[in-house]
């Protein structure tokens, strides 16, 4: 994996007329995980989908380098197709051959996406993830919806995503067993 780095720069967070966050700022490199912590509402989606790419933030900024993929509630299939037809959609996208992680799919591929239990679609958005090639994961609540053993399987996941050099952002309620993985809460940056 090409070396890549992710740069948040005195990052602001407005949703409304009312502000998030701000001062927020951290600086990953190859390898890193990092768990954003705090109680729901506080901007933790917000900041991932400014991180992505797909919401400005009110102030600050984000560098990147290397390719950025995101798993979040919106899960990226089209939920009237079987699943794998939907994430053969997305593998032909990302120019490869196969998923790299099992995520236990296989045996739901002439499932429509809409039919789906939640862990089914969370395990879904966590393989297009990996699927994607991207260097940098933005995970927000990846293990929402999972069991022990699937929890585990995606952790397993991330770890071996962030040990061959890409980089984590986790947004999660939940405790994570991630190698070296740094944690940033939130509230330390609310006005």
């Amino acid at each position: 994996m090409q070396p890549c780095r992710l740069i948040a720069e005195d990052i602001a967070c407005r949703r409304g007329d009312r502000l998030l966050l701000r001062g927020l700022g951290f600086d990953l490199k190859t390898g890193c995980a990092l768990h954003l912590a705090g109680p729901n509402g506080i901007g933790k989606s917000s900041l991932l989908r400014i991180l992505a790419g797909l919401m400005r933030a009110y102030a600050g900024v984000v560098t990147a380098t290397g390719a950025i993929a995101l798993s979040d509630e919106r899960l990226s299939l089209d939920a009237h197709r079987p699943l794998g037809a939907a994430l053969d959609f997305w593998r032909r996208i990302d120019g490869l051959a196969a998923l790299p992680a099992d995520f236990g799919l296989d045996g739901l591929a002439d499932v429509p996406v809409r039919y789906l239990s939640t862990g089914q679609r969370k395990r879904a958005g966590l393989a297009c993830v990996a699927a994607s090639g991207a260097a940098i994961w933005l995970l927000d609540e990846p293990l929402n919806g999972l069991d022990t053993h699937w929890a585990d399987v995606a952790q397993s996941a991330i770890a071996a995503h962030c040990a061959r050099g890409g980089i984590a952002v986790i947004a999660s309620h939940q405790a994570l067993d991630v190698p070296r993985l740094q944690r940033l809460s939130l509230l330390d940056f609310v006005p």
